[in-house]
């Protein structure tokens, strides 16, 4: 499950991606008046409880400047391993409200995307199916429901 911007992009108007923001497959920067937000592109790997493989989402965090900046700076370094705090910045189906949950972004050497991991201790139904894990058949479900979006 793929998404292709954060969700505050996608909400904008065609004339301020234009004006605003800037997007690649890896970054997107959108530049307020009163504010910068800064996202890169990370994975999610979900549990599958009866399942070998795990559901993998492709979605977006926001960062700090000081973590944005760090990121891009080894962006191109194969053995940069680190850490950082990021928000998730994507609208999530079937949970409500989950733009802004707090993540740990993880980066990889060999330089793949980095993964990230909810926060435990934060209160939301989507990082309890995180932790506990979805059945093969919710993840199935899932993935019909994102295939029958690209429609």
């Amino acid at each position: 499950m793929t998404y292709k911007s954060p969700t505050p992009y996608h909400c904008l108007t065609d004339m301020d991606k234009e004006k605003i923001a800037e997007i690649n497959s890896d970054f997107c920067v959108i530049e307020y008046k009163e504010q910068t937000d800064r996202f890169i592109r990370v994975v999610l790997k979900q549990k599958v409880n009866d399942f070998p493989h795990t559901l993998e989402y492709g979605l977006w965090v926001s960062l700090s400047q000081d973590s944005f900046e760090d990121y891009i700076l080894n962006f191109d370094n194969n053995n940069h391993k680190t850490s950082y705090f990021g928000w998730l910045s994507n609208d999530l189906p079937d949970y409500d409200n989950s733009e802004m949950i707090p993540m740990s972004v993880y980066t990889k050497k060999g330089n793949e995307r980095p993964e990230i991991v909810p926060h435990q201790d934060f209160e939301h139904q989507f990082i309890k199916d995180f932790y506990r894990g979805i059945s093969k058949k919710e993840a199935e479900r899932r993935i019909h429901a994102m295939l029958k979006n690209l429609e």
